[in-house]
């Protein structure tokens, strides 16, 4: 739902926030979902080499549209073409972009952090690759007795696509880690990039409001 989200955000874009034509991009992105819905059509419960490359490629794919899209509409608003000129156009665009963001790397963090969602639903605790994020969880077992039973250790508790979710919008809405902590380089990478992004978008609302309030006065 969420990939299907993003995507739709990304296709209802202005025309000149898009690369190429309109449904080019969605329509790549289209069938590697189905793709994947094939292999897992309920639940995230199977895996194969190809199925995560096709995971992978899908999320950098969406990454990378809502990205350009992002680099086009400061382009426009720094040049003063005709999407600049529509503050609410613009300023519905930024929604949507950074919405996406939102999205997208929640996607990517759930896809990386301990192997993707298939691993960490059906390994062992032990065999699970090293983390790419530390929750309040994976820290909380030595606290009192009602906090501690939902610890890593005491529930056996792994995150899931929400937990994730909320980590991508804390990011986007702070600008920088809150309670959950990146642990690796591309952890950190990825993180960095979103919350630029964010600001960058979070830049470009206020310049589209201000344009706006200016037009009307």
């Amino acid at each position: 739902m969420a990939t299907l989200v993003a995507i739709a955000l990304y296709a209802l874009l202005p025309d000149d926030l898009l690369i190429g034509p309109r449904l080019v991009v969605p329509a790549v992105e289209a069938v590697l979902l189905v793709t994947l819905v094939v292999v897992n059509p309920w639940r995230m419960n199977r895996e194969t080499r190809w199925s995560r490359r096709v995971a992978i490629a899908l999320i950098a794919l969406i990454a990378v549209g809502n990205l350009t899209s992002l680099g086009l509409t400061v382009f426009a608003l720094v040049s003063h073409a005709p999407a600049a000129s529509r503050p609410d156009t613009l300023l519905l665009a930024a929604l949507q972009i950074w919405a996406t963001d939102v999205l997208v790397f929640a996607l990517a963090f759930s896809e990386l952090d301990r192997g993707g969602p298939v691993s960490r639903h059906r390994r062992p605790r032990a065999q699970l690759p090293s983390a790419d994020f530390r929750f309040s969880q994976d820290e909380n077992r030595d606290t009192v007795e009602e906090v501690a039973r939902t610890s890593s250790v005491c529930s056996d508790w792994v995150p899931s696509f929400s937990d994730y979710l909320y980590v991508s919008l804390t990011n986007s809405s702070a600008f920088s880690p809150t309670d959950t902590m990146p642990l690796t380089v591309r952890a950190k990478a990825l993180m960095g990039i979103e919350a630029t992004a964010a600001l960058l978008t979070s830049l470009l609302v206020i310049a589209a409001g201000v344009g706006q309030l200016g037009g009307g006065g």
